[in-house]
């Protein structure tokens, strides 16, 4: 009952920042959800609607002692995933690699223990059996080694074959596309994304790694209360126990709880710090992207209009009819409801509202999508002490409400479905 409170009573207006008029209402909501948890974090939010900038908000703390700021930077652990798969999309629509060729054509190593036929696209879909992360280390401190994890991916052997079924790639996802991007194309990571995305687009932050420079500006979570969740606590949460009711009806529906695990918590995470200086600037793209709500939706907004922003083009026609036509539709061996897997992106959750648009969130709750039927982006950062795979309320509401904010726009009532 207290989050029910906590938003009846909640400030309107405590929030920094732009909105367009069309959108006080999403301001609103957004200012009584952080309102009663300001003390304890921050938030951001931003929209494009039509190719304009319509929001761009944010309120809270950075830290104990810093509000949050316009440019501040968030962890975003798996909306990171999204970002990824974009820059994957630009590389195949300039042509330097193609989403059915085997991956081994570019990275020989990679056709170890049956991998041979796994595609670009099989990576994107999860969709090649490469989800286990639990067997393949040791210890979950060999994360920020970038060479020794390629090699690992390498080496690793599917669970299942490829294309046969699909598996959610917590961990496994980035250094996967990753690493095919950098063998297809020669280049690292950062200056793919510096080249392809952060200057074309001006974003003012967006990392897979973040530099000496930036780690000032990155918001950490503020550890005033022993129930403050991080990377280390929810380890902790999810070690071998009895299972639950819940984990036992997943279960008997068919999921397997060690799926679950294998995929998502590598062996020693509770001893790993993803917000330390190293966990930050360590290359771990499907789980420590870092970003100001302002690039993340800057990036979706060229999404929106079908790979298009400002007269130019980054994604071609063909392209971005592939990526966004749905691959899977059933739930996979690792999430708990149906994701309807694009190539790197779902579907947009909401609490009601049919979209046709996708994206992807984060464990902590972050998230960005798009929906090009209604020209609009969305991104929402903070670093608050939450987790969930499927993003915690405070997503949902806000996505619900900026599509009924823009079906009023767009059709003269908002509506709930």
């Amino acid at each position: 009952m207290q989050p029910i409170k906590d938003y009846i009573f909640a400030a309107k207006d405590h929030y920094s920042g732009h909105v367009d008029p069309r959108f006080k209402d999403l301001a609103t909501q957004f200012s009584r959800f952080q309102d009663a948890r300001r003390h304890l974090g921050g938030a951001a939010l931003c929209i494009y609607f039509q190719n304009q900038k319509v929001v761009d908000i944010y309120t809270g703390q950075k830290s104990t002692t810093e509000k949050w700021q316009h440019d501040t930077l968030s962890v975003c652990y798996s909306t990171g995933k999204g970002v990824l798969a974009t820059l994957a999309h630009i590389l195949v629509s300039e042509g330097q690699l193609d989403y059915d060729v085997p991956v081994a054509k570019y990275w020989p190593e990679f056709a170890q223990n049956g991998k041979d036929k796994i595609t670009l696209a099989h990576m994107l879909s999860h969709q090649s059996g490469l989800f286990d992360i639990r067997n393949l280390i040791d210890n979950a401190a060999e994360m920020v080694d970038w060479s020794h994890m390629l090699d690992v991916i390498a080496q690793a052997k599917p669970r299942f074959d490829v294309g046969a079924d699909a598996a959610y790639q917590p961990l496994t996802f980035g250094w996967q596309i990753a690493g095919v991007l950098e063998k297809a194309t020669g280049q690292s990571l950062s200056t793919l994304m510096q080249k392809y995305l952060v200057d074309p687009l001006a974003l003012d932050g967006a990392y897979f790694g973040v530099p000496d420079t930036a780690l000032a500006r990155v918001a950490r979570p503020i550890r005033k209360k022993k129930n403050t969740t991080t990377a280390k606590d929810f380890a902790k949460q999810n070690r071998a126990r009895k299972p639950s009711l819940m984990e036992k009806a997943i279960e008997l529906s068919g999921q397997s709880p060690q799926d679950f695990q294998d995929a998502m918590i590598p062996k020693g995470m509770s001893k790993f710090n993803m917000f330390s200086d190293a966990g930050l600037q360590a290359v771990i793209p499907a789980a420590n992207g870092v970003f100001s709500a302002s690039s993340l939706a800057k990036i979706y907004a060229m999404l929106a209009q079908r790979g298009n922003f400002e007269h130019k083009q980054f994604i071609s026609d063909e392209v971005f009819n592939r990526l966004s036509q749905v691959q899977y539709t059933k739930r996979d061996r690792v999430m708990p409801l149906p994701m309807h897997w694009r190539l790197g992106y779902h579907r947009v959750l909401t609490l009601g509202k049919a979209s046709n648009g996708f994206g992807h969130i984060g464990f902590n709750g972050s998230g960005a999508w798009c929906d090009p039927e209604r020209g609009l982006s969305f991104a929402y950062t903070h670093n608050f002490p939450t987790g969930s795979l499927t993003g915690d309320y405070r997503l949902w509401g806000l996505t619900q409400e900026t599509l009924r904010c823009v079906d009023n726009i767009l059709k003269g009532r908002k509506g709930w479905f």
